[in-house]
């Protein structure tokens, strides 16, 4: 018996019966046939992205300089958007620490210094020096030089347990050898009650978006962005793939769970172009 059926129903994908034409029995079973065949070929299943240390700390240092403009240009500044609506669905308050991980050139570690004030520590972390360059003269030039700059492997953060009120990574958690580590790290030096924040792509649920979307971001961004930030490890060829092999949505959230986090929810952006993902650090008397 299968789950959920008894034994006088019939599962919906149960193999039809062949049709029968008049008495031409023959004509029936040759049609048979064609109700089975199977594609004469499956395509092979992706190659993984590597996404080794090496390889992405160097991808990243060949495009350092032009970064923030590409990612404006590409995303048609909608990026922006989406930190600051990170920032006001995940608020600093008065005597915070916010640390942002895999900061990159720190513009969710810059937002969050201008909405707490210059009453929030915010500290950045990224394992890519030419990235954190880019971000401490961002940082000198809007006044805001107390936001220390660390350079930091994501799965190994030099910070003590409990450590930061909210933890954040915007669109660097898949560009993490291991997504699982990363987030353990993120969880371990987040406080009992704090919150950590993940904000990353993903591909659009619904058609004609979805559609649209894939042929943008595996046709168009790619050439786009070699176009205008040549680079040997085709970082823009990259991007889509990267994304494509990540975790999204239900399945991100269940691996936020499973490395210590609770009452984890998502926010689609943008129709789901981007999704910010929230979960608590537990408590210690839970």
């Amino acid at each position: 018996m299968l789950d959920g059926l008894s034994h006088g129903d019939r599962p919906r994908f149960a193999l039809a019966r062949p049709p029968f034409y008049g008495d031409n029995k023959r004509l029936a079973i040759a049609a048979c046939p064609r109700v089975f065949q199977m594609p004469a070929t499956v395509p092979p299943p992706a190659a993984p992205v590597d996404k080794s240390g090496e390889r992405v700390r160097r991808m990243f240092g060949q495009i350092a300089g032009r970064y923030d403009l590409l990612n404006h240009l590409l995303s048609l500044n909608i990026d922006k958007a989406w930190r600051r609506r990170t920032v006001k669905l995940v608020p600093p308050a008065v005597g915070m620490r916010v640390l942002d991980v895999c900061t990159g050139t720190g513009d969710l570690a810059l937002a969050y210094h201008a909405a707490g004030d210059g009453q929030v520590e915010v500290v950045g972390t990224d394992f890519c020096h030419e990235m954190l360059e880019v971000a401490r003269q961002k940082g000198a030039t809007g006044g805001r030089e107390s936001i220390p700059w660390i350079e930091a492997d994501a799965q190994h953060l030099p910070f003590d347990d409990d450590a930061f009120d909210i933890v954040t990574v915007a669109f660097g958690l898949r560009n993490v050898a291991d997504t699982d580590a990363g987030l353990r790290e993120m969880t371990r030096v987040c406080r009992p009650g704090g919150k950590v924040a993940v904000l990353e792509f993903t591909t659009p649920r619904k058609q004609p978006l979805k559609g649209m979307y894939g042929w943008y971001f595996r046709r168009v961004l790619p050439r786009i962005g070699q176009l205008l930030a040549r680079n040997h490890e085709c970082a823009y060829d990259y991007l889509p793939a990267s994304v494509g092999q990540f975790p999204q949505y239900e399945q991100l959230a269940q691996r936020m769970q499973a490395a210590g986090l609770s009452d984890v929810v998502f926010h689609p952006f943008t129709l789901g172009v981007a999704t910010l993902y929230v979960g608590a650090k537990p408590t210690t008397d839970c």
